[in-house]
């Protein structure tokens, strides 16, 4: 009976395993089919059908034209200053609201989080915000897709939890030593919810990096389009003759296709190279921040 009980669970295990590996490859596959593409020879990828497993007939004309456009580059400044400056803010009012929110003695503290929740609801719609940034004057201003957008909800109630689950014994103990509320916040409560903290920047950096939709509606200016705008018209309108003006009408869509690709991994892979740095926080501080209510 113990020698079927170890083969059964050796079975499960390798089953467990296989599934795991198909969704691995599920996952992976997509990305490695861009970047393969993006490195493919233009007339070679255009003609082919099916799975691609290595790029054909390999050239990086594609990232060479990418990086010749002045539009990418700038994209690239824009979208950098939306994530800075817009992590930045976010982690700041987030923190001072989940700090405020998890203490036990403010008053009406249940009506403001379920004002607050609500709003995860309900909201005024797309024309009032619309209204409020052109009345406040950030129309055509980067600064029009982050201060809109200063705390996300649903991360300030992860937050909050997290620092609720910080003992009151220390809050206490830094009161009669003389802190305020800032110091407590500051040099106690942050640096003890560190996994959240790193948890938080991941979800504000990458709402940030691949945000184009607010963009689209409050910017005007291409020169100051983020670089997910500049892939969507590249995607979308198919404007890559700027890139490819070297090339005669009858190769310039071949190397349109691999333009895009070149594109698509130039846009992606900065934003995937951060998650390593924050990955071993990222499990425990969601647990942190899902475990007391």
């Amino acid at each position: 009976m113990k020698r079927n009980t170890n083969i059964m669970e050796r079975a499960f295990d390798w089953g467990i395993h296989g599934i795991l590996l198909l969704l691995v490859v599920i996952t992976l596959y997509p990305l490695l089919h861009v970047a393969f593409s993006s490195l493919s020879d233009a007339n070679q990828i255009v003609a082919h059908r099916g799975i691609l497993w290595k790029p054909l007939g390999f050239s990086v004309e594609a990232y060479k034209s990418v990086f010749d456009n002045p539009d990418i580059l700038k994209g690239y400044r824009n979208t950098l200053f939306i994530v800075v400056f817009g992590v930045a803010v976010n982690l700041l009012v987030t923190a001072l609201g989940a700090y405020v929110l998890s203490r036990r003695n403010v008053m009406w503290n249940k009506v403001f989080i379920f004002v607050i929740v609500l709003t995860m609801f309900f909201n005024g719609g797309l024309i009032p915000m619309y209204l409020i940034v052109k009345n406040v004057g950030l129309i055509d201003s980067l600064w029009a897709t982050i201060i809109p957008f200063a705390v996300n909800t649903f991360n300030l109630i992860i937050m909050r939890t997290a620092f609720m689950s910080v003992p009151e014994s220390l809050e206490e103990s830094a009161k009669i030593d003389g802190a305020n509320h800032f110091t407590i916040l500051f040099k106690i409560i942050i640096p003890l919810s560190m996994p959240v903290i790193a948890v938080m920047i991941l979800y504000y950096a990458v709402e940030k990096w691949n945000g184009w939709f607010y963009a689209s509606v409050f910017l005007k200016d291409r020169e100051l389009f983020p670089l997910q705008l500049i892939l969507r018209e590249i995607l979308l309108a198919n404007s890559t003759d700027s890139m490819s003006s070297g090339a005669d009408a009858a190769d310039r869509f071949q190397i349109g296709e691999t333009i895009k690709y070149a594109t698509i991994m130039v846009a992606t892979v900065p934003i995937l190279c951060v998650y390593p740095f924050v990955q071993k926080y990222f499990v425990k501080g969601v647990m942190v921040g899902a475990l007391k209510g």
